[in-house]
């Protein structure tokens, strides 16, 4: 008679032939099976060309190391650029997505005192053969399907606006039309490239340098529209906050924009942040940035976008409430977790740096 819960003869025959045959195999098997390694998404690559593209812009072709083929992307998307000196910036993607045998990005000098942190300084000393490291490419302005485009580009701002544009002309039969603003003609890059890409079609191009024709008025820019157009905006902020007062309007379908600068804090307040590393205290003024305040006693802490996107300064949170405005932590993420560049404290907030 079997005791209530002890196993039975058979139970102990099949539990130990488990034993003998299968257990042995198990632990060979552990054995020869290859240990999960580091993947390593790196894109390694050399600068074959530095051009002038116009004044204070130059344009950097990337190839990766060996020849090999580059990731596939489509208009709209960047890359995270890490220079020699370890700082990392973000550039948009501007030729062909076509062909992946190389990438190309533009980049304006800024200099120190005109706001500039230093990444397009260093860009603009690098040489033909100098290796760097890409990350990406990832898109958070893509292109979707419209009846029509209003194209709206200021200065570098054309960058992203480049592979849309190309996708339009060269693609898709649909109507369009572009308006690219700047400071002069020589201060604008790739006027060239446009006038070429859009041979015969120079009724739907509108470059409109403020010395020759002022700053132009919104009403002006969405005349131009196709009626239900889709209208893609890259530039300085005051353009595109400019565009965003007349919107909705009955022209544009849809409004799709792309800052290249950090946008102004709205609505914040003042707080004290903790670096639990060495116990520094940084007020947080209601005007600045997380990111701002800590900079200013450790200048080498990391960034790249600057507005929520890229998920460089995010830093782990010990202590405090958090108001999150950023583009890049998922839902799980935001416990505990923090994006310097936007989001700020609900009072005082203890971060691991």
């Amino acid at each position: 008679m079997t005791q209530a819960g002890a196993p039975d003869s058979t139970t102990y025959r099949v539990m130990e032939w488990v034993v003998e045959r299968w257990v042995p195999l198990a632990i060979a098997s552990g054995r020869r099976r290859r240990p999960v390694g580091h993947v390593d998404r790196d894109l390694r690559c050399v600068v074959s060309d530095v051009t002038p593209e116009a004044e204070d812009v130059v344009s950097l072709t990337l190839t990766r190391e060996g020849g090999l083929r580059l990731p596939a992307w489509e208009p709209g998307a960047h890359l995270d650029l890490v220079l020699p000196s370890g700082a990392m910036r973000q550039y948009s993607l501007n030729g062909d997505p076509a062909d992946l045998s190389s990438y190309r990005i533009a980049v304006r000098r800024i200099p120190a005192e005109r706001g500039g942190g230093g990444g397009s300084l260093e860009v603009h000393g690098l040489t033909a053969g100098t290796h760097v490291v890409a990350r990406g490419p990832r898109n958070a302005f893509p292109f979707i399907g419209g009846p029509g485009y209003l194209f709206v580009a200021g200065g570098i701002g054309i960058t992203p606006i480049l592979p849309m544009l190309r996708d339009v002309v060269g693609r898709r039969d649909i109507p369009w039309s572009l308006v690219y603003t700047g400071r002069s003609r020589a201060s604008m890059p790739f006027l060239d490239e446009i006038a070429e890409m859009t041979e015969g079609l120079e009724e739907h191009v509108h470059v409109w340098p403020d010395d020759e024709h002022g700053t132009p008025d919104v009403r002006e820019i969405l005349d131009l529209a196709p009626h239900r157009a889709l209208l893609y905006c890259c530039g300085p902020m005051p353009m595109i906050d400019a565009l965003r007062a007349v919107i909705p309007d009955p022209q544009i379908d849809a409004l799709h924009y792309e800052r290249f600068s950090p946008p102004p804090v709205h609505g914040g307040s003042p707080f004290r942040l903790t670096l639990a590393r060495t116990g520094t205290e940084v007020e947080v003024g209601a005007e600045e940035t997380a990111l701002t305040a800590v900079r200013r006693v450790r200048p080498s802490q990391a960034y790249s976008c600057q507005q929520g996107f890229c998920g460089t300064c995010k830093v782990r949170v010990l202590d405090g409430d958090v108001e999150h405005r950023d583009h890049a932590l998922a839902p799980y993420e935001r416990d505990g977790h923090m994006m310097l560049c936007v989001s700020r404290g609900r009072g005082d907030v203890v971060i691991d740096v």
